[in-house]
């Protein structure tokens, strides 16, 4: 019965997609409990060499329609940055409902060799996220809490 009811909860959000070409890969997630699906490059010419220290913007060849209320945050693979030094420079990036270009992967290379990045190559995950808008309000003092303008370390490591 649980199972049941914790089925009937799920509410499937749809982005619509639009592929430069039938070779472009559409995001998957890899496993059954994924929060993240894999993202791959598309480099029609072949590869792109990233060398130490260097940026490039890797396209992906897909165009999104994101619903209003929605964003996608492209973040870095765990296991590029761990064996390769492969990060995404802005992460998490955000993508707006409201873009309609390429979706582009800011690729950074913190390592010390050569990062050759291929057609199809997994080069991040993205993350749908549900976002509300807020107001401010301007007051001129804030209710005190137990963490005041502690910030920066000042809770501490242990």
């Amino acid at each position: 019965m649980l199972n049941t009811l914790a089925i009937e909860r799920i509410k499937l959000v749809f982005i619509k997609v639009k592929k430069i070409n039938d070779n472009v890969i559409l995001p998957s997630y890899e496993t059954s409990s994924s929060a993240g699906m894999d993202i791959r490059a598309f480099l029609p010419n072949g590869k792109v060499s990233v060398s130490p220290k260097e940026t490039k913007l890797i396209g992906t060849g897909l165009f999104f329609e994101i619903p209003n209320g929605f964003e996608v945050q492209i973040r870095p693979r765990s296991g590029l940055a761990l064996k390769k030094f492969i990060t995404i420079l802005n992460s998490p990036g955000t993508i707006d409902a409201d873009y309609r270009g390429e979706i582009k992967v800011i690729l950074i290379n913190h390592g010390l060799e050569m990062f050759e990045v291929e057609d199809k190559m997994r080069i991040a995950q993205m993350v749908v996220s549900k976002y509300e808008k807020i107001n401010f309000e301007l007051v001129s003092d804030l209710s005190e809490s137990e963490r005041g303008s502690g910030g920066f370390g000042s809770t501490g490591t242990k």
